[in-house]
């Protein structure tokens, strides 16, 4: 559940059955308004942070202190979504739909789609220029810096967005349910700024260098999905479990040396990532239980991101309207 260890739906579920006063399995009374997308209106709520029982129009969780704990009425709807209340399809679903868009803006921009190897559905490297890539080049040579927040949504080939996202949907829960959903989409846009910042930081320092030296282009979800790892170890050090943070170190050594061995890997934003995700995590503490001050915080994340897009897809926006 949101905010703490793996181990808490037992108790949680404990805990709602003693407050209750009935089997933790039995559903608590409760209203919802159809007309508002099944809206809860009166009842009982699991409290997103703490996983205590609260009155769905409570102002404060008792326990832990969250404001506005029933989220308007909203949270069972959200629920519904899983442990990361849906971050992981929006990102696999806006990844994709980005994906696509750049694949069809080489054909019609004239620019041609890779189709060998691991270039194979490959966009044109304008195309991904004009979508938002990062890099020494964008950043440095065009002043496009807000684009270490739109690179993490933008792949270059078929085989990049499908690895990508296959490891996406596989840390992404994991991340949710001990961080929180909150939490999880803080740690991912840090995360992936961070990486690209260090690419960039590295191709303008190491231009042209093997291996260590930074990208001039660069995209791709794998910063952020370093990130997520790197929170994962940091649980596994600030809650004393070794099983988490020795999976969680042993993804992270294999996909790093992987990037070694192959070409064309970006490790500096991999490196970054791991690092932003590592000191976001610090800072959010994820023994300490999720607040509604962290919701606020990614929804401007995410508000932050979609203006980065705006921004890089203004000259064609312009040329369009």
């Amino acid at each position: 559940m949101n905010g703490g260890p793996p181990d808490r739906g037992a108790s949680q579920f404990y805990r709602i059955g003693a407050l209750s006063g009935r089997p933790a399995t039995s559903r608590p009374p409760m209203g919802y308004d159809r007309r508002m997308f099944n809206r809860q209106r009166t009842g009982s709520v699991v409290c997103p942070s703490c996983g205590y029982l609260v009155g769905v129009n409570d102002e404060k969780c008792y326990n832990c202190g969250r404001w506005n704990p029933g989220m308007y009425g909203f949270a069972p709807l959200l629920r519904r979504l899983g442990n990361d209340f849906g971050f992981t399809p929006v990102v696999i679903g806006a990844s994709a739909t980005l994906y696509v868009l750049t694949l069809l803006a080489s054909v019609a921009l004239g620019g041609g789609i890779g189709m060998n190897g691991i270039s194979f559905l490959a966009p044109n490297r304008d195309v991904l220029l004009l979508f938002g890539s990062s890099g020494v080049i964008p950043v440095v040579g065009y002043g496009r810096w807000w684009t270490i927040f739109t690179a993490g949504w933008l792949h270059g080939s078929f085989l990049h967005i499908l690895f990508n996202m296959m490891w996406v949907r596989e840390l992404g829960p994991a991340t949710a349910n001990l961080y929180g959903a909150s939490r999880l989409v803080i740690i991912y846009t840090i995360a992936g700024a961070a990486g690209f910042a260090a690419s960039t930081f590295a191709g303008y320092v190491l231009p042209g260098v093997p291996i260590i030296g930074g990208a001039g282009y660069t995209v791709g979800a794998s910063a952020a999905v370093f990130g997520l790892l790197g929170a994962l170890v940091r649980y596994g050090h600030r809650s004393g479990s070794s099983l988490v943070r020795g999976q969680a170190w042993s993804w992270a050594v294999t996909l790093f040396v992987f990037g070694l061995i192959m070409p064309g890997i970006d490790n500096w934003a991999h490196a970054g990532g791991f690092g932003g995700g590592y000191l976001a995590s610090m800072w959010l503490d994820p023994l300490k239980p999720e607040r509604t001050g962290h919701m606020v915080i990614a929804l401007g994340c995410l508000a932050l991101t979609a203006v980065a897009f705006v921004a890089s897809l203004a000259p064609l926006l312009r040329a369009v309207l």
